[in-house]
């Protein structure tokens, strides 16, 4: 992987980070307000798996296999 590469997947995987902690934050505001929109909630849950998905994919672009 040549180095302008890998710091553009570091670049996106810092941004997919930031998402994943602010969908965070937003999910349990939400989550403690007793009259909160549960289809919003639920949208907001699996956006963040999904972020998850995407953040390590990044990840093993990055890091090279390990074969033991």
């Amino acid at each position: 992987m040549d180095e302008i590469n890998q710091i553009e997947i570091e670049k996106k995987l810092a941004a997919l980070r930031e998402e994943h902690r602010d969908l965070d934050i937003a999910i349990a505001e939400m989550a403690s307000n007793p009259r909160h929109d549960q289809l919003r909630l639920i949208r907001l849950k699996k956006r963040k798996l999904a972020l998850k998905d995407e953040i390590r994919y990044a990840e093993s672009q990055i890091l090279p296999d390990i074969i033991a």
